[in-house]
């Protein structure tokens, strides 16, 4: 059937540069206005249409395309698109001339409309080439072809129409909370079809918009929208029960089995918001009916801020207004089914303006107190939940083994334990009652798995990892966020030993599905089926990708983010029987019930009350929390720190003036803020250590940048010896850059030179003693620093508030506490070596993992055990005196590490982390503090899988970088040959 509208042609200005759309590398995109193309009298259209069906009836009543079609350039990958009409537009002369058909002979297929004649041809159903359509005459038109469909269940599921979903923010005060029964509307009876010579002529469609004027140059600003914050708030806590995915509700079924298979499939097709921004910078509804209504799309992700949006930074009204607009459209067109948008909010919600930046997570880690991982999730849900976002991609598990990677930061450190404790923390801060509190939302453990041992260091490299030590080290942190009852998981970039994570059934289905017990949503990262074909090349083309991971693997959703072809890939596999469509319906399943558990069904929209509470001052206090206890003294001769109030001191270094290089990657955008926003972009939220210096002082800091962050010199050292002069000690601060992923790949672990002999230089030529504060995502080699230096303090990244905090441990304020979650090289040979390597491997790092200092005097004492045998499935316990002999109260950490002497057939640890505690000591204080052990913590993986416990002695080893000789030893009674 074909229909043709007269309308008028939108004339943009003439692009004499613009490309030819029918070149490879360009596609069909009806949404980017500025790339018009124009011509005086003929316009030509590629027109994707449904593909052709068997049953076609020429005469079947025509349908409407309103929107004009316009191209754009497309991303460089190869395109897919469903088959198109090929249509003959002008008068009855002309189209019979161009089509071939003989002027004399009438045909069926011509069809008038007005003084109008139009005709079209179809292509074969495995022709899948985009075809122009030429139009002729003295108007244009806007024109589709639509077949009927495949026989469907007419049934729709809408919401109860007595209970209507809660209204957007922009109309109300606090969102309705009024419960939706999800009852399906039941299939309407048959009844014979009505004659085409008795149905009334379709009514005439509105007219399209017009595209708008592109006024804007492309430079972001600040979001006007200001706000107070409410300094306190209330929030549910953790239940007792984590709550966590299940079976799937029958109810949830029922609506599966009603969805068409392009619903479904566009449940499964996640898209990022830069394709539904226009050339403005604002939001796109055009674009957003097409993705809804042509694709059904289901799940949107990102900020406009890091794709195309006007405002550097949205607040969460303006946040919470556009992803409303696109919820109201969704509830309105397509499935009608609210979509789930999901944000990286990893350290806080670091996308929402004015939301708490909290450290990241290898500085959480450096707590070694779960409970500020817990509250970084609960605050990063709020702000997000506010923003109308209801998905967090985080928290992130992957194990910091290779020391360039540039996601260190990231995570929570290279050992097993303490990522595990940290991360199921995590999720249940970030998730909590979600399935009842709509200040919650769906966390999402990644990225599954192995991807923290980059092969070379760089971002996604190839990762050499023997199955047995994939068990051993790398599953452990996501088995506990699974048992932890985390609602979705985003699988790895890349691959491992070769093999595609994403394509692969072991890692995705036998492993994250049958042996771990994962029964929720598994959604791919950005555009990782197609990079199959374009990157890694395990694949032929995308088709081959797309079907490789649907049939061999549980993925649900596809990241796919700039494109529709894994929508028009898949639908094509199923309507062909390639993938059976059950397949399709366990997918469906898990992702509307995930929007069933979070409340989508009922409150689509961003809760208007929960904005007031972002960047609440109780917030602010809770991110200074974990930057006190992280902060780590790794060395301090002759007691240089802390800072007196009357000494003088001089601060040069680029990251002590600076909030953004204190944030570091995934801060306020992608790669951080830019050279051009500099701090001018946190419009207020967020300090500096020189803010924190002068709010405990009193007084402005004499301060020079020196060197910048690449160790450039722009101020004359000259002048900066010359202050020294007047000075009792020098404050340097170094580190990084911003940086994320691909963007921060290095190939040389150390600091710049710039920065490093810029300590060198002034250590020499003042003689006075050197701080040095390390702001850094990752440990950077220090090479002769550690030695020019009297006092080394590691902040990694503290976040936008960790001025302050820093300032307090600088000067006493704070004890500090923190310990290294990581083993911090001391050569670039080092940069992969852990804790928990081979005991035969040497391990000498500049500092070892969990070390770290103090400004008291701590000793340990009286070691014991409960039972010096240890018998497979019991525990003994370990007990030690710590005294704190001052001169200050001390937050200590007390780490339980094991080794064995041996263990046949299977090189034992270096040590493994199996038990601590963080207890507070006060001057002069004695605790005992108790730990326990688990024979079965000391079962290990062997080469040929199986997992057993070694029949050797177990060395109990406490705090073994920061006190010494402090340790027991038990004899592990077991029989070799029993497998756990």
């Amino acid at each position: 059937m074909a229909t043709v509208i007269p309308a008028e042609p939108y004339k943009p200005e003439p692009n004499p540069y613009a490309p030819n759309p029918y070149s490879d590398s360009y596609t069909v995109d009806p949404y980017k206005q500025e790339q018009n193309i124009y011509a005086t009298n003929t316009y030509a259209a590629q027109i994707p249409v449904e593909p052709y069906r068997p049953e076609y009836v020429p005469h079947t009543p025509a349908y409407v395309h309103p929107p004009p079609v316009y191209y754009s350039p497309a991303p460089s990958k190869p395109h897919y698109s469903a088959p198109a009409a090929l249509i003959y537009i002008g008068d009855r002369s002309h189209i019979r001339q161009s089509a071939g058909v003989s002027t004399e002979s009438d045909d069926d297929d011509v069809y008038a409309v007005g003084q109008y004649y139009a005709k079209a041809k179809y292509p074969s159903p495995t022709h899948y080439t985009h075809i122009p359509a030429t139009y002729s005459g003295a108007s244009s038109f806007a024109i589709t072809i639509a077949l009927p469909e495949m026989p469907y269940p007419t049934a729709t599921y809408y919401p109860s129409p007595t209970t209507p979903y809660s209204k957007p923010c922009s109309t109300c005060q606090a969102a309705t909370k009024r419960p939706v029964p999800m009852v399906p509307v039941e299939p309407m009876s048959k009844k014979p079809p009505v004659p085409e010579y008795q149905r009334p002529p379709p009514p005439p469609p509105p007219p399209p918009p017009p595209p708008p004027k592109c006024t804007w140059s492309g430079r972001q600003i600040n979001d006007p929208v200001t706000w107070d914050p409410v300094p306190t708030y209330a929030y549910n806590d953790m239940p007792k029960t984590a709550p966590g995915p299940g079976p799937i509700d029958p109810d949830v079924w029922r609506v599966v089995t009603q969805l068409t298979l392009k619903e479904k499939i566009g449940q499964m097709t996640q898209i990022e918001v830069g394709q539904i921004i226009d050339c403005n910078g604002e939001l796109n509804r055009t674009a957003v009916e097409y993705w809804i209504d042509e694709w059904k799309v289901g799940s949107f992700l990102e900020t406009p801020a890091n794709h195309g949006g006007k405002y550097n930074w949205y607040s969460p009204k303006t946040f919470g207004a556009l992803t409303d607009a696109v919820q109201k459209i969704a509830l309105e067109r397509g499935a009608k089914i609210p979509v789930i948008w999901g944000l990286d909010s990893v350290r806080g919600a670091n996308y929402v303006k004015g939301a708490t930046i909290f450290p990241a997570g290898i500085a959480t880690a450096a707590t070694f107190n779960p409970q500020f991982a817990y509250d970084a999730g609960r605050i990063a849900a709020k702000d997000t939940r506010a923003a109308g976002v209801h998905w967090a991609f985080a928290p992130v598990l992957d194990l910091a083994v290779n020391k360039l990677w540039s996601r260190t930061y990231e995570n929570f450190g290279e050992d097993p334990y303490l990522a595990s404790k940290m991360g199921a923390a995590s999720v249940n801060g970030y998730q909590g009652d979600y399935k009842r509190d709509r200040s919650r939302v769906a966390a999402c453990m990644k990225h599954f798995i192995g991807y923290g041992y980059p092969f070379d260091g760089s971002d996604r490299a190839n990762r050499h990892i023997a199955a047995h030590e994939m068990l051993e080290y790398y599953v452990p942190p996501f088995k506990a966020a699974i048992d932890a009852g985390v609602a979705t998981a985003m699988e790895s970039y890349g691959v491992i030993n070769g093999e595609s994570v994403v394509m692969s059934h072991h890692y995705l289905q036998s492993l994250l599905r049958e042996q771990l017990g994962f029964k929720g949503m598994l959604v791919t990262d950005w555009g990782e089926i197609n990079s199959q074909a374009t990157t890694y090349y395990t694949a032929a083309s995308l088709g081959q990708a797309t079907w490789a991971t649907l049939n061999r693997t549980s993925v649900d959703m596809s990241m796919v983010a700039e494109d529709s072809s894994f929508a028009a890939i898949t639908y094509d596999l199923v309507s062909k029987g390639i993938i059976p469509v059950e397949r399709i319906d366990e997918s469906v399943a898990r992702i509307l019930q995930l929007k069933k558990d979070l409340g989508l069904f009922e409150t689509p929209f961003a809760d208007c009350s929960l904005q007031a509470t972002v960047g609440s001052a109780q917030d602010i206090e809770a991110a200074r929390d974990v930057v006190r206890e992280s902060v780590t003294l790794l060395k301090n001769a002759n007691n240089v720190l802390p800072l007196r109030q009357s000494d003088r001191v001089l601060f040069v270094g680029p990251t002590l003036n600076s909030t953004r290089y204190m944030g570091g990657g995934w801060n306020i955008h992608w790669q951080g803020p830019s050279d051009a926003e500099g701090d001018a972009v946190y419009q207020g939220f967020g300090d500096t250590v020189l803010q924190g210096v002068q709010r405990i002082t009193g007084v402005r800091p004499d301060y020079f940048e020196g060197v910048d962050i690449d160790g450039v010199p722009v101020t004359s050292i000259s002048a900066i010896i010359d202050a020294a002069e007047e000075a009792d000690k020098i404050v340097i601060g170094l580190g990084e850059k911003t940086y994320a992923e691909i963007d921060g790949n290095i190939g040389n672990l150390a600091l710049p030179d710039g920065q490093l002999n810029f300590v060198y230089t002034l250590a020499s030529e003042t003689k006075k003693p050197i701080v040095v504060v390390l702001i850094e995502g990752r440990p950077r080699i220090l090479d002769h620093v550690v030695d020019a230096a009297s006092a080394i303090v590691q902040a990694y990244l503290p976040g936008a508030y960790g001025g302050l905090p820093i300032a307090e441990v600088l000067y006493g304020l704070v004890n500090p506490s923190g310990r290294l979650p990581y083993s911090y090289p001391a050569t670039a040979s080092q940069a992969s070596t852990t804790i928990w390597q081979p005991s035969f491997s040497a391990y000498n790092p500049q500092w070892a993992f969990g070390y770290g200092l103090g400004y008291s005097n701590v000793t340990y004492s009286n070691v014991t055990l409960s039972s010096y045998v240890l018998y497979p499935g019991a525990s003994i316990t370990a007990s030690v005196n710590l005294t704190n002999k001052g001169p200050r109260a001390q937050k200590e950490t007390v780490s339980l590490f094991t080794n064995q002497a041996y263990r046949f057939d299977s090189a034992p640890d270096h040590l493994r982390l199996r038990n601590y505690a963080k207890v507070d000591l006060a001057v002069g204080e004695t605790k005992r503090v108790t730990l326990e052990l688990k024979a079965d913590d000391l079962a290990f993986w062997t080469a040929d899988l199986k997992r057993r416990i070694e029949l050797a002695p177990v060395n109990i080893v406490i705090n073994p970088y920061t006190q010494d000789n402090i340790f027991a030893t038990a004899q592990l009674l077991a029989d070799p040959n029993r497998l756990l």
